[in-house]
């Protein structure tokens, strides 16, 4: 009896230990899977929020650029077990919302049941920025008239065919009633800035972090910004909401976790970086940025809104027809 008694005491304390050490999440780093190379504006996001979780936990993110086939690379990575909260993956519209609902096929998953958003992130304006290089039009009514008056003959940049900044440049050009010419990028951001730098295409739809430098230097010209409100940096430039358009949205990140992961890590997660991103020096990291930070007040309030996103860029997709890459 007495042997018995022990033997249960040991499987109690085991047990108790084995809560404990869950409790505790994280107790190494986790793993982050970016869908983009390094220096992307999702990529400097979760970077700067994984240096606030590494002084709050003392673990922070270890960040691992995974590029490629529309994101998909990156998400199924995230969504392999073991399903411990220890690898997650950061996204966007193009990678968590357009992706699944284009090249559903090319899926190893299941997507909408495999994979579960924790919060949103950070928002960053959009600007439509236009090339100084013989390039008539200087104001956003100039270029609208100039648009008008050459079908076809604008060209505009976007990071590839079938991405978020494509049909956000293609649902703008059907609004205004003009006809603009593609130019894919297989880059990033700072990729199709270039583009408009060295007058290789006339426009681009880019976020405004990696863009401020080029237009306060008189690089690039912003003729009009993707925001609820008129920014600071660009006090001349009109939103496309106050000229009438109404169903652009700003570029935003999320984080993802594999559906299967315990709830009480999940909450822990989201806890922790709720915590991260109402902290003063990622508040103020942000701000340098021109990031937004956009926490969901809970999971289900995350996914939620993810619900909602995804209705509104599967009518834009039904909207605005794309030939797509295969």
């Amino acid at each position: 009896m007495k042997r018995l008694i022990l033997l249960l005491s040991a499987l109690v304390l085991t047990v108790a230990g084995g809560a404990s050490a869950q409790d505790k999440y994280p107790s190494r780093p986790v793993r982050v899977m970016v869908p983009f190379g390094a220096g992307s504006a999702t990529d400097i996001t979760i970077r700067i929020i994984g240096e606030q979780m590494r002084h709050q936990t003392g673990h922070g993110f270890l960040v691992e650029n995974k590029p490629g086939v529309f994101g998909i690379l990156a998400i199924e990575e995230m969504a392999k077990p073991p399903y411990d909260g220890y690898t997650l993956e950061v996204g966007n519209a193009g990678t968590n919302v357009l992706a699944p609902i284009l090249y559903k096929s090319k899926f190893k998953i299941d997507y909408g049941s495999d994979v579960t958003m924790v919060t949103r992130l950070g928002e960053i304006p959009l600007i439509l920025a236009a090339t100084t290089k013989d390039f008539e039009p200087k104001t956003y009514a100039e270029f609208i008239t100039y648009a008008k008056a050459h079908p076809g003959q604008v060209r505009y940049a976007s990071v590839g065919a079938g991405s978020n900044n494509h049909y956000d440049t293609e649902a703008f050009a059907q609004w205004a009633g003009i006809k603009l010419y593609h130019v894919p990028n297989k880059g990033g951001g700072g990729a199709i800035t270039n583009d408009v730098v060295r007058g290789d295409v006339h426009v681009v739809l880019v976020n405004a972090a990696s863009s401020a430098g080029l237009a306060q230097s008189g690089m690039i010209r912003v003729l009009a910004v993707m925001a609820d409100e008129r920014l600071p940096e660009y006090p001349n430039a009109p939103t496309l909401k106050e000229l009438g358009y109404s169903a652009g949205k700003g570029l935003w990140s999320a984080l993802y976790a594999p559906a299967k992961t315990p709830r009480d890590v999940l909450d822990t997660l989201h806890r922790q970086v709720v915590q991260a991103l109402n902290a003063e020096p990622v508040q103020t990291t942000f701000k340098k940025q021109m990031i937004k930070a956009v926490p969901d007040a809970s999971i289900a309030a995350a996914q939620a809104w993810d619900k909602l996103e995804t209705a509104h860029w599967k009518t834009l997709t039904e909207q605005v027809k794309i030939e797509l890459p295969q």
